[in-house]
C-alpha cells in the first residue's frame, strides 16, 4: 500500500492524500450503527474530475479497493471501509456547475448539499424536490448513489425521478457521460438508471444533471390527526390511500420520538397521543382546501382523537421539523438500529402491529417514523450502550421485521440502500436469476471487484 500512496500523492495535488489516523478514523464508516468496518490506508479528498481519474487508475493498477464516499450520513454501511481499502471522498467536489432555468436542470458535482442546491434554485425560481430527512448534510452524490427519497417523494417520486444524467468515473479511470440534458431521451440502454443507487460499486459519481420543477403554484396545508395507537394511525394511512388522494407528505411519528424530540431541543410539542400523523397537501385554492378537508374526515374515522388543521408556514415547518430531527434526538438515548422496510400502503396497519409484537417479545424499545404515505416505515431500535445481550436481541428484532415486511409483500429498503446492513434480507428477495444478473453487471463494468466490494448486493464482490 505504500506504493500506492506514494503514487498518489506524486500524482495529486498537495493535500489531497491523508493517511492520519484521525482523518482515516472518521472516513471509515457512515451512520449505521453496528456495521462492520475496517480501518483504510488511505484516504483521496478528491476537488475535480481529474483528481477522480488519477486516483482511481492509481487505485487499479496496485490491486487497491476503493470506497467512494460523501458526507458519510448513510445508514446501511454502504460507505464503511474495508481494511486496507483506499477512501475516495467526493465532499471537496461542491460546485454547482449550471442552472438552466429555461429547460429546468441543473448540473452539480457530487459533493454539493442536498439544501444547498435547493437554495440554489430557488433563486431562479425552481425547486429540487428530493428531500432525505438528512437534506442539510448529506450530498446529492450520496443521495444518488442510495436512490434518497424523503418526506415528499409520496407525491413527487425519489431521486431517481429526478437524474438525467451524470458523469461517472469507471473502475479502469475511465470517464463515462451518461444521459441527456433534454426532456426526452431514450437513445441506448438506460445506464443513468442503472448507476442510480448502486452505492458505488459500478463506478464513481463525480457530478450529476437533475430535472427541476417550477417553485411557485403551491398552497401547503398541513392535516395534524393524534391516534391512541399505530395501527389507528395505519388505518387512517390506508383509508387516505384508498380513497385516491395523493398528498405532498404523509408522515408517521411515534410517542417515543415526540418525547425525544421535545426534550431535546425544548418544543412545547404535543405529547397526548401514542401516534401523530402530519399529512400535507399543496393544491391551490378549492382543491386543495377539498383534499384537506377530505384527509381530516379519514383521520377521525380511522379513530383519531384529535384532528386539526395548520395553515400557517411556522407552524408546519415545525411540525415536520419534528419528523427530520426524530432519528438524531433518538440517538443522543442510546445506539439506534435503523429499519427502512417498505410495504403496500395498505399493508401498513399490520405491519405497524407486527412492529409492536417484535419490540414485546423482545423487550426492547422500538420507535417509528414512517413515509406512510408511500408504505416506507422505519422502525428505530434503540439498545442500551454496552448491554450485549439488548444488543442481540435488538438484532434478532431487526431481522424479524425484514421477515415480516417481506410475507406482506414488501421490500426489505425503501431508500437507506442494501449497503452491509441488508445483505441478508436482499439475498432472500432477489432471485438467483436476479442475483445472477446483478453480479454480470457488476463483472462486466468492474470486472477485477476493486470498487465498495461487499456491498449493495449478496456477493458483490
Amino acid at each position: 500500500m505504500h506504493s500506492v500512496v506514494e503514487a498518489l500523492r506524486a500524482a495529486l495535488p498537495p493535500h489531497t492524500v491523508a493517511t492520519d489516523a484521525e482523518t482515516l478514523d472518521r472516513l471509515s464508516h457512515d451512520d449505521a450503527e453496528w456495521a462492520d468496518y475496517g480501518l483504510p490506508a488511505a484516504a483521496v479528498f478528491a476537488s475535480s474530475l481529474d483528481d477522480v481519474v488519477a486516483a482511481v487508475r492509481l487505485a487499479a493498477e496496485h490491486g487497491v479497493t476503493i470506497v467512494p464516499r460523501g458526507a458519510g450520513t448513510g445508514l446501511s454501511g454502504g460507505a464503511n471501509a474495508t481494511s486496507g481499502c483506499l477512501v475516495l471522498s467526493l465532499e471537496r467536489m461542491t460546485r454547482i456547475i449550471e442552472v438552466d432555468a429555461a429547460e429546468r436542470y441543473a448540473i452539480v458535482e457530487a459533493g454539493v448539499l442536498n439544501d444547498d442546491l435547493r437554495r440554489h434554485v430557488a433563486a431562479h425560481g425552481l425547486w429540487y424536490p428530493p428531500d432525505p430527512a438528512s437534506q442539510a448534510i448529506s450530498t446529492i452524490g450520496g443521495n444518488v448513489a442510495t436512490n434518497a427519497g424523503g418526506i415528499c417523494c409520496v407525491k413527487y417520486g425519489v431521486t431517481r425521478d429526478y437524474v438525467i444524467g451524470m458523469t461517472v468515473v469507471l473502475a479502469d479511470g475511465s470517464i463515462a457521460k451518461l444521459g441527456r440534458t433534454t426532456a426526452k431521451g431514450v437513445t441506448g440502454y438506460d445506464l443513468t438508471g442503472l448507476f442510480v443507487g448502486s452505492e458505488g460499486t459500478l463506478g464513481v459519481i463525480v457530478d450529476v444533471t437533475v430535472k427541476l420543477r417550477p417553485l411557485g403554484g403551491r398552497e401547503e396545508r398541513a392535516i395534524v390527526g393524534y391516534f391512541r395507537t399505530l395501527t389507528d394511525a395505519g388505518r387512517a394511512v390506508a383509508a387516505v390511500t384508498e380513497a385516491g388522494i395523493v398528498p405532498s407528505a404523509l408522515e408517521l411519528i411515534d410517542r417515543t420520538c415526540l418525547h425525544a424530540v421535545a426534550r431535546w431541543q425544548g418544543w412545547d410539542l404535543p405529547e397526548d397521543a401514542n401516534a401523530l400523523l402530519l399529512a400535507k397537501v399543496d393544491e391551490p385554492g378549492a382543491r386543495g382546501e377539498e383534499l384537506a378537508a377530505a384527509i381530516e374526515a379519514h383521520f377521525r374515522t380511522a379513530g383519531g382523537s384529535r384532528v386539526e388543521r395548520a395553515e400557517e408556514p411556522a407552524h408546519i415547518d415545525q411540525l415536520f421539523a419534528a419528523r427530520r430531527l426524530a432519528y438524531p434526538a433518538l440517538e443522543r438515548l442510546g445506539p439506534v438500529l435503523t429499519e427502512d422496510v417498505c410495504v403496500p400502503r395498505g399493508a401498513v396497519p399490520e405491519m405497524l402491529a407486527r412492529i409492536e409484537a417484535v419490540a414485546a417479545d423482545a423487550g426492547i424499545v422500538i420507535a417509528n417514523i414512517a413515509h406512510a404515505g408511500d408504505g416506507n416505515l422505519h422502525p428505530l431500535i434503540i439498545a442500551p450502550e454496552g448491554d450485549d445481550e439488548a444488543k442481540a436481541r435488538a438484532k434478532a428484532a431487526f431481522d424479524r421485521i425484514v421477515d415480516d415486511c417481506r410475507a406482506l409483500g414488501g421490500t426489505v429498503t425503501g431508500e437507506h440502500g442494501v449497503g452491509l446492513l441488508k445483505l441478508l434480507g436482499a439475498a432472500e428477495e432477489l432471485s438467483p436469476v436476479v442475483l445472477g444478473l446483478h453480479r454480470a453487471i457488476k463483472h462486466a463494468l468492474d470486472p477485477a471487484g476493486i470498487l465498495n466490494p461487499g456491498k449493495a448486493f449478496p456477493n458483490g464482490d
